[in-house]
Parts: C-alpha cells; sequence; structure tokens
C-alpha cells in the first residue's frame, strides 16, 4: 500500500464515547451525523486535493466513524499502524475539543518523532493554549490553510524538485514552537480574496479510496452511502453578523483576519456541482446564500447551472424576492429552500441578527412554493437572547399557524424544525466574547474547559451558557416540551408517519425521565457510587441518544435507488491509479 505524506485525522468529539455514559440530547438531530459528529469539514477534503495537486499524497482516515460502525475497532492500534511523514488532526468544531486532543495524545505516544499539526476555526481561536501541548508541534490558522499546509509540507518533506524548503518564519497563519520550546505566531497573512484556487473535486477521494483501499475512512459520515449528500462551497467569510455565530462576520475579522467574504466564481461553482453529480446522485448543498455577493453573482451562478438535474438545497439568510425564486426554479427544477428565523418573535430576532419580518418571511415561502420549490425547510432555535420559556411555545404554535397556511390538500412541503443551540457558544461571536452585556452567562471559557464539560453526564452540563431569561435547566425543559409539540404538529399535518411519530414521542419521554435520573445521581456525594450508577445507565441512554426531538431522516430528502454513479467512479479510480485523468467530457452511463 502506498506510504502517505500527511494522514489527516477525524476524531470522534469525545474519544471515550463507547465507555463514557453521556446523554447528548438533540445537539446532532438537525446535522446528518450523530452525536459523536463523526462528519468531517470540507476543509478536509479541499486540503487534501490541493496538496496531491501540489505532489504530495494524502489520506483522510475518519477515526470517528471507525470507531462509531466497529465496537471492537481499536483506534490506538489503527494509528500505530500507520506512518506519514506528518498528521493533522482538525479542530474546527468545538465540540471535539475532547476527541481531537485525545488522538493528538495518542498520535505522539505511538509516533513521537512524527509532526502534527492541528487546524480548523476552534484550533485557530485556542491557538496559544494548543501550541502549549507537549503532543502538538504546529497549529495551522485562518479559514484558508491550504496554502499554509503546503508550506508546512514542502517545510517537514521538501516537494522533490530541488526547491529551498520554506522557513517556519515565513510560513503565514503558522503557530509553532521552536527546538527551545519558545513559541511563534506568525501573522495570519494568508486570507485569499478568491476561492477560484479550492477544488470541490470527489475524484481525490474516489481515487484515494482505491489507492489506501480503505472506504470507511473516507466515507463523511455514519448513513453516506445510503443518503449521499454532498456540499458545494460558495465563500467563506460572510456579511452577516449573527451574535451567537463564530462564522459571523464579526468572528471571521476578530479570529481569522478577513475583512470581507472570500466568494468562489459562479461558474466554477456550477462546475463543482456538475463535478458531483459525475459520481453522486444525491443531493447538492449549497453552503452560503448566493445572493451574499449580490444579487448579479446569484443569477450568474444561476444561469451557469442552469438545466442541472441534481437535487439542490440553497440557504436563504434573508427573505427572497418572487422574480429571484423564479429564476431558481427554472435554473434547477429539484431545489429545495432554508431558512432559519431562529423565533418566531421578530424582536429576539432581530437581537440575535437577523432583521425581516414575520410577513416578509411567511412571502418568501409563498414564493418559493410558487416557483416549485420541492421543499423549505424552516429553523427555530432555543437559547436566544430575550428568549424565555413561553416565547418558545410560542414559537411552536407559529409554526403550526405555518403548517395550516401553507401544508393544505396534501402538499404538504413546508418543514419546521426546532432545536436547542448547543452545546457551546462558538468562539469569536459576539455573545463569547461579551456574554455579560448580551444577558448570557458563560460557563467555560478556556478549551480545557470545554473539553471536561464534554465528558459530563448529561448535555445540561455540557451546555457552556444559560441565558439572563433561560437557565440551563429551562432551555432542557424547553427543548423536550417544544420537541413533544413540533412533533404531534408534525404529524398533524401529515409531515411524518403516525408510526414515526409514536417512537418520537417515547424517546422523548424517556430522555425527559433519563434527564432526572442522572441530576438526581448527581446530587449524590460518593462519587464511586456516582460513576456506578452513571454506567448502569449506559444502555438507556445510548437509546435514546439517537434522533431525540425529530427522527434525523426527516431531513432527507428523496434519492432513489442508484444513489451513487459506480461505473464512473470506477473509471476515474482506474484512471488515478494508472496517472490518467478521464476526461470531463466522459459520462459513465448509468
Amino acid at each position: 500500500m502506498p506510504k502517505a505524506d500527511l494522514v489527516l485525522l477525524h476524531a470522534p468529539s469525545v474519544y471515550d464515547f463507547r465507555k463514557e455514559s453521556i446523554l447528548y440530547g438533540p445537539v446532532s438531530d438537525l446535522v446528518p451525523s450523530t452525536t459523536v459528529f463523526e462528519m468531517y469539514p470540507i476543509g478536509l477534503t479541499t486540503i487534501a486535493e490541493y496538496l496531491e495537486r501540489h505532489g504530495f499524497r494524502v489520506r483522510i482516515v475518519n477515526l470517528a466513524l471507525r470507531m462509531l460502525r466497529d465496537p471492537r475497532f481499536d483506534a490506538e492500534k489503527c494509528i500505530r499502524r500507520l506512518n506519514p511523514r506528518a498528521f493533522g488532526i482538525d479542530l474546527h468544531w468545538l465540540p471535539h475539543a475532547h476527541g481531537a486532543l485525545e488522538v493528538a495524545r495518542i498520535v505522539k505516544e505511538v509516533h513521537p518523532h512524527t509532526p502534527l499539526m492541528i487546524g480548523g476555526f476552534s484550533a485557530t481561536y485556542f491557538h496559544e493554549e494548543i501550541i502549549a501541548r507537549p503532543e502538538v508541534d504546529y497549529v495551522v490558522r485562518g479559514d484558508s490553510t491550504e496554502e499554509p499546509v503546503l508550506q508546512l509540507m514542502r517545510h517537514i518533506c521538501g516537494d522533490g524538485r530541488g526547491r529551498v524548503r520554506p522557513v517556519l518564519e515565513d510560513i503565514p497563519n503558522l503557530t509553532w514552537k521552536d527546538a527551545t520550546g519558545r513559541v511563534h505566531a506568525n501573522p495570519i497573512a494568508y486570507v485569499p480574496d478568491s476561492l477560484d484556487h479550492v477544488l470541490i473535486d470527489y475524484s481525490y477521494v474516489v481515487k484515494a479510496v482505491v489507492r489506501y483501499r480503505d472506504l470507511i475512512g473516507f466515507v463523511p459520515f455514519r448513513e453516506w452511502l445510503r443518503y449521499p449528500i454532498t456540499a458545494a462551497l460558495t465563500c467563506r467569510g460572510c456579511v452577516h453578523d449573527c451574535q451567537t455565530c463564530g462564522g459571523s462576520a464579526t468572528a471571521f475579522r476578530r479570529v481569522f483576519n478577513r475583512r470581507q467574504p472570500a466568494f468562489r466564481s459562479p461558474e466554477a461553482l456550477a462546475r463543482d456541482i456538475r463535478n458531483i453529480g459525475r459520481f453522486s446522485r444525491g443531493p447538492v448543498f449549497v453552503l452560503g446564500d448566493i445572493r451574499q455577493a449580490g444579487l448579479d453573482y446569484g443569477e450568474r451562478f444561476l444561469k451557469a447551472v442552469q438545466g442541472i438535474n441534481e437535487q439542490l438545497i440553497f440557504e436563504l439568510f434573508s427573505p427572497a424576492s418572487r422574480d429571484f425564486l423564479m429564476k431558481v426554479g427554472r435554473a434547477a427544477p429539484r431545489f429545495t429552500l432554508e431558512m432559519s428565523p431562529e423565533s418566531h418573535d421578530e424582536g429576539i430576532r432581530a437581537a440575535f441578527g437577523r432583521h425581516y419580518s414575520n410577513q416578509a418571511l411567511e412571502e418568501t415561502i409563498a414564493y418559493a412554493l410558487e416557483s416549485g420549490c420541492r421543499r423549505f425547510d424552516v429553523f427555530f432555535m432555543i437559547g436566544l437572547p430575550g428568549q424565555t420559556y413561553q416565547s418558545v411555545l410560542d414559537t411552536v404554535a407559529y409554526c403550526d399557524y405555518l403548517m395550516e397556511r401553507f401544508n393544505r390538500d396534501g402538499d404538504a412541503r413546508v418543514f419546521p424544525f426546532i432545536s436547542p443551540l448547543a452545546p457551546f457558544l462558538d468562539p469569536g461571536s459576539r455573545v463569547f466574547e461579551e456574554p455579560e452585556k448580551y444577558g448570557y452567562r458563560l460557563f467555560c471559557h478556556t478549551l480545557e474547559e470545554h473539553r471536561r464539560a464534554l465528558v459530563q453526564p448529561s448535555w445540561k452540563y455540557v451546555l457552556n451558557y444559560e441565558t439572563r431569561w433561560m437557565s440551563r435547566d429551562e432551555i432542557v425543559a424547553s427543548t423536550y416540551e417544544a420537541g413533544l409539540r413540533f412533533n404531534r404538529i408534525k404529524a398533524k399535518y401529515g409531515l411524518i408517519d403516525p408510526r414515526v411519530a409514536e417512537a418520537t414521542e417515547r424517546r422523548i419521554h424517556q430522555a425527559v425521565r433519563l434527564s432526572r435520573q442522572i441530576d438526581d445521581i448527581m446530587g449524590i456525594a460518593d462519587e464511586g457510587r456516582r460513576a456506578k450508577l452513571l454506567a448502569a445507565l449506559k444502555p438507556q441512554v445510548d437509546s435514546a441518544n439517537i434522533s431525540t426531538v425529530c427522527d434525523k431522516r426527516e431531513l432527507e430528502l428523496p434519492v432513489g435507488l442508484l444513489r451513487l454513479n459506480l461505473l464512473r467512479a470506477v473509471v476515474v479510480a482506474l484512471g488515478g491509479l494508472l496517472g490518467v485523468e478521464p476526461s470531463r467530457g466522459f459520462e459513465a452511463p448509468s
């Protein structure tokens, strides 16, 4: 088997999740991955492809998924068998604080002389704390690390072309330690103003699967082979400034030195989507509102993607006009929309950073349905500034109204969802930086505090915040009550099968009961007895951790039986092994 120059490892949220008894709650109900957060960030794929394009061999190993699929899988033994020139670990989302650091410790223990780098949003924010750990050699900072990682790999390995190796002092965005242990933090100077250097080309993954004879290591989340949803990236950065978001304009400016978003050209974005269609019949999520760069950008993209057969999922960060949505419908007839008003209360919505009325929201839904939208998902949140327990229940009542208005005569295309802002407020966001100003109380500030919080026995104790208007107890209680009411409303309007609704209700009641039991156990002073009682709950806790307040399959679009174009994948893989790139115009028969 070929040796990789760089192995990128994706860790589970909590490394010991197979042993620990943790009631995770509904923190992952509205994302494709499980509570283990086995879905690795898209940045791992773009880094791998960029380095491969420049002569390095890169392997992605999804440890989280391997551990999830096989209770007997030995992650340490797997790491021991790997022998690259360098290791990389993503710490993009803060819920990986425990798993990423534990995997880093294991890597350095079994490969003490192999350089180890960590990168991602959370790694960038906590880079000083991370580089102080003995197992970490480098932290690669910023929102676009393809080029800094390439330069770092040239420093570690050379590039085989006789070039002078970059010196560490000259590599942008890098935090590193010299031979004396002194820490250096190079400026975040690599902040590209365009994303056209990045390729979302999954042919790299196909070829790497064959090269390393490892399918599961590259699969992004547990159900992906059944539901192969993929993503296309419009930009890095944001023009909006939602108060708790680590991807807001303020956070990008403060943490990543990004003053304005970097966009992928509309034509390149459309090409990405067509390339995805060469391998997958699943839906493609277009990340980021295509109007952020202006209506001209959005219309150029729609023109470039005209007539595409894939199911495209678009995000709307604000209301859209009838004219624009009609253009979306003509360009991509199988389109779905997602919008996150967060609360029915316009004042709470504005306090969060979304400034539009319910009337504008409802007009957008109406225009979308008129334009042929296959489905319109509306997302609401619990844990917002100014939001009370009663306000959460009023949001549920508003969703009942939305469904009564739009889901009539057997035409049910509006799907509402609600979930807590959990488990953590995003570092770098306005609220994380100044919690008291926005009515929040923050329980965790450092990376180590978040790492310790993740192994608490219930998501209530994992939450790193509460608000002036709701305690952690009230956030948990309102989440379960809202989940029950949502579930019954969706059953009433035929959005979910009665048997699914009944199973979801049972899980919610089970989760409420387990939450109370855990609270009682946490009140026991004897630590040994407390640990024993929590361990005894693990089988019940594990069964309650899947699709708590809604069935995760409610998020899925129909994909049919032929989900992957396997023949095309074989052709691309063979071309990669032979060093031949198949023609972009070739289309393998379905």
